[in-house]
């Protein structure tokens, strides 16, 4: 019932893929992958890399040349295929900690494989956390970039890093600062209905007024979207249009389980606080983001403009994979059950035809004996044949039926 592949968006948008359009995901997780199997439907070639062989088996599996390349471990650019090949590379590995953007690190290789090869199309994924905490205000991309964390300070390192990168390439490069990422297998539904607990970092962003998200098909469309600004050094906020509070999320997630399936949940996983405490941990209102650069200027129109939206489409999908699966179990149980019905009913044919042999047999043998012991000029002496008159010719002879 739970969904473990994520499902197409309604109407997706058509990337055009000539026969050298080559996708390279730095980052094969939960978007890079998401965003690889859209661009597979479209005919694109797509290469990745992952952290595990484990890991790379399931890419290939998907249509995608899969590469080991595990970032705390210093593994070397000659383990990425396809890394001069590609015509568009998409950089979705995280900032390590102590460590930064690992592939920068690599910085004069990397630029001299890069400036040597295909590439057309560069696009980073950063998050909003680059803003920190504006008192509620509405931020665009021109906001004054202030981070506060160690992950948001990496982060916005590493926007400036592969930026000043390709500075002098010829090339499209993009930041896509994006929100809180939810989507098919990874939600305030999948976390209720998997009873699982919230983190310490999920907890305190339960207090935030405020909170930016997106959903995955939409990063996808903002993906898309970007491929068509040539030459462009540009930022992008991509989030939705409503930065409702996790708590108002979860409590939404949370009705539409108990009206499609009550009996999935019991209680919330470490989302329940007491009014008290709650009010202790509330902090400032933080910031909304907009995504007002996003819809002018790349021109897209958000599958999921609200959490309504994308929480709805994922518990449909549910609906829709519980049902293919139960479809699916009967068409594997239906040739077992076809075999069944057919021994069974060779076994009742071969009992009643044999049932009928023996009837038969026992009635035959009694005509045969009443025949023996009748007199009479109308019956001849051929056994269980009786004259059907006295004027029939010879060869006219009827079964004597006792």
């Amino acid at each position: 019932m739970i969904p473990g592949v994520a499902p197409k968006p309604a109407a997706p948008p058509v990337a055009s893929a000539p026969q050298h359009r080559h996708m390279l995901v730095l980052g094969a997780g939960f978007v890079g992958r998401s965003v690889s199997e859209r661009l597979l439907a479209q005919g694109w070639k797509v290469s990745g890399t992952c952290t595990s062989a484990a890991k790379k088996r399931e890419l290939e599996m998907l249509g995608m040349n899969a590469s080991v390349f595990d970032a705390t471990e210093k593994s070397k650019l000659e383990n990425i295929q396809s890394l001069q090949q590609a015509t568009h590379l998409l950089i979705s590995i995280p900032p390590v900690p102590g460590v930064g953007d690992p592939l920068l690190n690599l910085n004069e290789d990397l630029k001299g494989i890069l400036g040597h090869g295909n590439l057309e199309w560069l696009c980073y994924l950063s998050s909003t956390s680059v803003y920190r905490d504006c008192g509620g205000a509405l931020v665009d991309e021109d906001h004054t970039v202030n981070p506060k964390s160690e992950s948001a300070k990496l982060r916005h390192k590493a926007e400036k890093g592969w930026l000043n990168l390709v500075d002098d390439m010829d090339l499209s490069a993009f930041i896509l600062r994006l929100g809180g990422i939810y989507g098919p297998g990874r939600s305030a539904l999948d976390t209720l209905a998997k009873s699982k607990s919230l983190s310490q970092r999920q907890k305190l962003r339960e207090s935030k007024h405020y909170t930016a998200r997106v959903h995955v098909a939409d990063i996808y469309q903002a993906i898309l979207a970007s491929m068509s600004q040539r030459c462009a050094r540009k930022i992008f906020n991509v989030v939705d249009d409503d930065a409702a509070p996790r708590a108002e999320v979860f409590a939404f997630a949370r009705s539409l389980i108990e009206m499609r399936y009550p009996d999935l949940i019991t209680e919330s996983p470490g989302v329940n606080s007491t009014e008290s405490d709650f009010e202790e941990r509330i902090v400032p209102a933080e910031k909304r983001v907009s995504n007002a650069r996003l819809k002018k200027e790349l021109g897209v129109k958000l599958l999921h403009p609200t959490y309504r939206s994308g929480l709805q489409s994922i518990i449909d999908s549910w609906q829709a994979e519980s049902q293919l699966s139960d479809r699916n179990r009967r068409r594997k149980g239906m040739p077992v059950c076809a075999l069944i019905l057919y021994v069974s009913a060779l076994l009742l044919l071969q009992v009643n035809t044999r049932l009928a042999e023996l009837i038969h047999m026992r009635s035959t043998s009694t005509c045969i004996y009443e025949s023996r012991h009748r007199a009479g000029p109308r019956y001849s002496g051929v056994t269980g044949l009786r004259k059907r008159g006295s004027s029939a010719s010879p060869d006219a002879w009827s079964i004597y039926k006792c």
